[in-house]
């Protein structure tokens, strides 16, 4: 049966402080080619015609910016902005709290990854049908070293076993809800949804990802974004 026939509600957290950029702008507004990075990413979330509604989480007092994103986004999804918290996972749940009762399944995505393609999206639906929670992510290019606190090496996993991982995360919305629900119980921080998921003992399937689903956290990457983005313009 196809994604039609599920309620799938994407939450869109961004929220983040921004703090790696100099000027005053946060990074989820920064603009590529006069629009702001969060347009990007909602339309290519609305493009995946998989989504029955939205839920853009700002920083409190930024519900304004927010909503201006999403009209300059001109996207055919119903969509809300929200106020979220202190943390990521405070502001995911913030918007789990606003999806519809009706809501099957939830599609994580960072608001600084304008560049989700429309497979990707849809892959990582498909597995989270299948098992309850799934993952876009790419294998690891580097070699990854673990150290300790003295920065000395403590050991260099295998990287055929490493993956980046990546937004979208796709869950069913019980589950993520409980996940969320446990965490909050014992103040436990995790940077993205899945390690909460995984700590109530569900299983996650990885879906392979895109390197080009570039993550913008710092001004050296928007040189690289604003190329991604005349290459797609101009295909």
């Amino acid at each position: 049966h196809g994604t039609s026939a599920m309620h799938i509600t994407a939450i869109v957290p961004a929220a983040g402080k921004g703090s790696r950029f100099a000027g005053a702008v946060k990074k989820q507004f920064i603009e590529l080619n006069g629009l702001p990075v969060l347009s990007y990413t909602l339309r290519a979330l609305a493009a995946s015609d998989a989504l029955a509604a939205m839920i853009i989480v700002v920083p409190p007092g930024e519900e304004s910016i927010g909503r201006d994103a999403l009209s300059l986004a001109r996207v055919d999804v119903e969509a809300e902005v929200v106020p979220g918290g202190q943390e990521r996972q405070d502001s995911v749940y913030n918007g789990l709290l606003r999806a519809k009762p009706d809501t099957d399944m939830v599609l994580i995505h960072d608001g600084v990854r304008p560049f989700v393609s429309r497979e990707v999206i849809l892959a990582t639906l498909e597995a989270a049908k299948e098992w309850g929670a799934a993952v876009a992510a790419v294998p690891v290019t580097d070699t990854i070293k673990r150290v300790d606190a003295d920065r000395l090496v403590v050991e260099t996993p295998d990287r055929g076993q490493l993956w980046a991982v990546q937004t979208p995360q796709v869950f069913r919305y019980s589950l993520l809800m409980r996940a969320h629900l446990a965490v909050r119980e014992h103040e436990i921080i995790a940077t993205d949804d899945a390690a909460l998921v995984e700590r109530i003992g569900v299983r996650v399937k990885v879906v392979t990802g895109s390197y080009e689903n570039l993550k913008i956290t710092s001004e050296e990457d928007v040189p690289l974004a604003e190329l991604i983005l005349r290459r797609r313009l101009y295909r």
